[in-house]
């Protein structure tokens, strides 16, 4: 059964130089109440390996929490284009970036979450990401340094089976923690997801530690009125944090929409190291998750709270043609 922790509790978990992955898609479901605690707590040396990034990688990569992020891409969609903070530590070479296509990462968690080493795909063949040029991690002299990091980044291999052409080897996503930021757990760490799920069900499977940071804690019996809607069993689940609006700025379908002024405010303020911590301090340092909440302030919450039926805000102003 899931214990139940605190948000602070929570980022003790994550040590030093722990693999990490995360809950989500770009800006929504991004579990930042737990990455603002990591960046109080000064975590260092990092390994994110996730399908794709966010506003939360940025976050943990400016505050210089992350020595290796591996994924396929890392931005805000429309409040900000790709991460000024990894641009900036690619230029300065601080930090490592390992390139795999998006569809390549989701094979790389499903091969994980299924008790696998590896997956075939064709997936990106033909491109530089698979010129030994670009493998960083063996440039770095890491790989087979951690049981978790692959001796190699991808292998060839022909069809054996029906001799339809050559297939690249990718493989599996080992993670050490998945922290998942969802709507529902229940008191035992059944998981209910609203909306779409991405890979959080393959994340949770690939990690050792599974920790879930929910809108609401609810009755086991609850969830069990409706299984079909439950996406994460008991078993998967070792941690259980509530904390309303625990995504935000990013979204969480059914209770809030994206924040994206915040955002906006972050990406811009991201240009340079000095304004960016400027923005750590007004913003993480000196809060935690509810006095970070008060700072936001009521009535901005109650403008992005999603409406009941379609489970989107209706009070935000969207685009025209």
């Amino acid at each position: 059964m899931a214990e139940k922790i605190t948000i602070k509790e929570a980022a003790e978990i994550v040590k030093d130089g722990s693999i990490v992955s995360f809950s989500g898609f770009t800006i929504w479901r991004r579990p930042m109440a737990i990455v603002y605690e990591m960046i109080r707590q000064h975590k260092k040396h990092l390994h994110l390996l996730e399908v794709n990034g966010g506003t939360h990688s940025e976050f943990l990569i400016g505050a210089g929490c992350v020595d290796i992020w591996e994924s396929c891409w890392i931005g805000h969609e429309l409040y900000g284009k790709y991460g000024k903070n990894i641009s900036r530590k690619i230029r300065n070479g601080e930090i490592i970036v390992e390139d795999y296509s998006h569809a390549e990462m989701a094979f790389r968690f499903a091969a994980a979450a299924a008790g696998m080493p590896f997956v075939p795909s064709q997936s990106s063949m033909g491109t530089d990401i698979h010129n030994p040029e670009y493998d960083m991690l063996d440039k770095a002299k890491l790989r087979g340094s951690h049981k978790k990091i692959p001796l190699k980044k991808f292998q060839y291999m022909d069809d054996p089976f029906f001799g339809d052409g050559t297939y690249i080897l990718v493989p599996a996503a080992k993670v050490d923690i998945a922290i998942l930021s969802v709507q529902y757990v229940g008191e035992e760490g059944t998981v209910r997801l609203l909306g779409q799920k991405y890979t959080d069900i393959e994340a949770a499977r690939a990690a050792d530690i599974c920790i879930v940071i929910a809108e609401n804690i609810v009755p086991e019996e609850y969830l069990r009125e409706e299984p079909y809607y439950n996406a994460i069993p008991t078993f998967e689940v070792n941690y259980i944090v509530e904390a309303p609006y625990n995504a935000h700025p990013t979204g969480m379908y059914g209770f809030y929409d994206v924040d994206g002024d915040f955002i906006r405010s972050f990406y811009n303020a991201s240009a340079t190291q000095e304004e960016f911590d400027s923005f750590l301090k007004e913003w993480v340092y000196d809060l935690d998750h509810y006095s970070y909440l008060d700072k936001l302030g009521s009535e901005r919450l109650s403008i992005i709270r999603a409406n009941p039926i379609n489970g989107f805000s209706t009070n935000l102003k969207r685009g025209k043609k």
